[in-house]
């Protein structure tokens, strides 16, 4: 009898077990089934993802090069002169997603409390093409020479942050200098005709100013850190399809960046052609900046922060901005795992 009870009470606990590891694996499967029932929720034909982009057609222009155009959802594309409009277009609801320096977002924040955009990843770039120029014949040598003139900036961008270093380098004060503010082809516009004693600017104008005789006053290579920041509107962070789409959208970026090292020649001739300056120019420029720091998209990190962190300083400093900023307020991290396995890939 008492073998009996025994014998039992062992079944009951092998029972017991059993149904414990079936109760188990049923409930990972369906734990598992919720997760591939969300993903397979984002219906991404449904999606249409707006990307704005700087100066020209860089992002659409890339991902046409390398074969990568194809995505599965719809794509609008739209060209600002600079990063601070695509954050205003961001602000008004018109962009879900984009790419700009490390100073449009500053202002932007300021603007709108952080609220509609935030930065989500970190492109790194090179430094080139950033300059402080004067017209063809001018008699200023140097930025101390400045003192007294006009100059002609693109407000809330990389040019309105090194024309604060370079002043601060030659003993200057922003207070010293006649500051006029511009759009890039507007300032370009004035330094031609005479109107401005010198431009800081970047990408097509300074392509354009030397075409037309300009000379390097002083360059913003070893002053910009090369940070560019992926912008996104808060409610394309927060919506699964939009969010899938932007995942998806920087996988293929990092891609076409790859293509076009391996295929300088090729992409050397699409800058050209769009930027409307000789290949040797627009092959040389790829190959230094790359040579420099090679373009690619990567997660948040505190080091980028700290980047940012300062120049938000320098603006402060200068009383551009008149309040203290701390970017980690506008900063998100909800896309730093699958920014991390696109960039291990």
């Amino acid at each position: 009898m008492k073998k009996m009870r025994v014998f039992f009470v062992l079944l009951g606990l092998v029972i017991s077990i059993v149904l414990t590891g079936c109760s188990f694996n049923k409930e990972s499967e369906q734990t598992g089934a919720k997760e591939v029932t969300k993903k397979e929720s984002v219906d991404l034909s449904k999606v249409t993802l707006r990307v704005g982009q700087t100066g020209w057609g860089t992002i659409q222009e890339a991902l046409k090069a390398a074969g990568l155009e194809d995505t599965p959802y719809k794509v609008e594309y739209s060209v600002f002169q600079g990063g601070n409009l695509i954050l205003e277009a961001m602000t008004a609801g018109h962009v879900d997603f984009g790419i700009t320096s490390e100073i449009p977002p500053l202002f932007s924040s300021l603007a709108q409390n952080g609220e509609h955009s935030k930065v989500i990843a970190i492109q790194q770039s090179n430094t080139l093409q950033q300059e402080l120029v004067v017209a063809k014949g001018s008699h200023i040598k140097n930025v101390a020479d400045l003192k007294g003139k006009k100059v002609a900036y693109v407000q809330n961008t990389t040019a309105n942050y090194f024309l604060i270093k370079m002043l601060e380098d030659a003993g200057l004060t922003w207070n010293d200098i006649k500051a006029v503010q511009l759009t890039t082809s507007d300032g370009l516009a004035a330094l031609l005709g005479g109107n401005v004693d010198a431009l800081a600017s970047y990408g097509n104008a300074i392509i354009s100013a030397h075409q037309k005789g300009a000379s390097t006053l002083a360059t913003a290579k070893d002053i910009l850190s090369g940070d560019f920041q992926v912008n996104a509107l808060t409610e394309a962070i927060s919506d699964p399809g939009k969010h899938a789409a932007i995942v998806d959208m920087l996988e293929r970026v990092n891609q076409a960046y790859k293509w076009q090292r391996e295929n300088p020649e090729k992409w050397a001739k699409i800058v050209g052609a769009e930027t409307k300056q000789p290949y040797d120019q627009a092959f040389q420029t790829f190959k230094d900046g790359e040579a420099q720091r090679p373009t690619r998209i990567i997660p948040l990190s505190d080091s980028k922060t700290d980047s940012q962190q300062d120049i938000a300083n320098v603006f402060h400093n200068a009383g551009i901005i008149n309040n203290k900023i701390n970017v980690t307020t506008f900063w998100n991290h909800e896309f730093d795992q699958e920014l991390s396995k696109i960039v291990n890939q």
